[in-house]
């Protein structure tokens, strides 16, 4: 199942959400978007500097990943960037592709 990275940073009514809620209760929440939407989170972090929350997510396409993505942000007290990862296998089999390319001005 494909990974992604959702990257989030709190608004100011996010912010004050998340002082009232917790951040458990927070994780909790992802998780059921997670199971709802078929897929599983594997990982809830906080952090200082960069985003304010980093998820990495099981999800069944990026479809789903980008629906996730919508309704959260859309919903005001989030911005999120996703980003869709990228196994050790996957990049095997991308270099093991011919792929003809010419450089600007060559």
């Amino acid at each position: 199942m494909p990974k992604y990275l959702l990257q989030a940073n709190y608004t100011a009514s996010g912010m004050q959400g998340l002082l009232r809620e917790g951040g458990s209760s927070r994780r909790q929440v992802f998780e059921g978007i997670a199971s709802e939407q078929g897929g599983t989170l594997e990982s809830f972090y906080y952090a200082f500097g960069g985003a304010d929350l980093y998820m990495v997510f099981d999800l069944p396409d990026a479809t789903t990943a980008a629906a996730i993505s919508l309704v959260i942000t859309a919903g005001g007290a989030l911005s999120i960037s996703t980003v869709q990862l990228i196994t050790p296998e996957e990049i095997d089999a991308a270099v093991a592709k011919s792929v003809s390319y010419r450089l600007p001005g060559a």
